[in-house]
């Protein structure tokens, strides 16, 4: 995945995202069928742009970095495919909050 982001960087104040695994397993074991599981709204941020420009004409720096858990709106983002692997483009408003460890 690492070759995938030096031929891509957000721009501006978007984030680029690859959402987590669904659970297909339940705590006391029972299988999720995949029609049952729900769309998965954790992600991990895996590259970020430089920032938003304001209208004062300074650059306001996007507020989540690259590592970070997030969590994502149910609707919306650009699907984006590098290295046969789907990551997900949203602006950095559009992010809801982050997990803190």
């Amino acid at each position: 995945a690492g070759k995938a982001f030096r031929k891509f960087l957000p721009l501006f104040d978007r984030v680029l995202v690859e959402r987590c695994a669904a659970e297909t397993v339940t705590k006391g074991g029972i299988m999720i069928p995949e029609k049952s599981q729900g769309k998965v709204l954790q992600a991990t941020v895996v590259a970020v742009g430089s920032g938003a420009r304001g209208k004062d004409g300074e650059i306001h720096p996007v507020s989540v970095k690259v590592g970070e858990k997030v969590l994502l709106p149910e609707y919306g983002g650009t699907k984006i495919v590098l290295e046969d692997k789907d990551y997900y483009l949203f602006r950095d408003g559009d992010i809801l909050g982050k997990y803190l460890d």
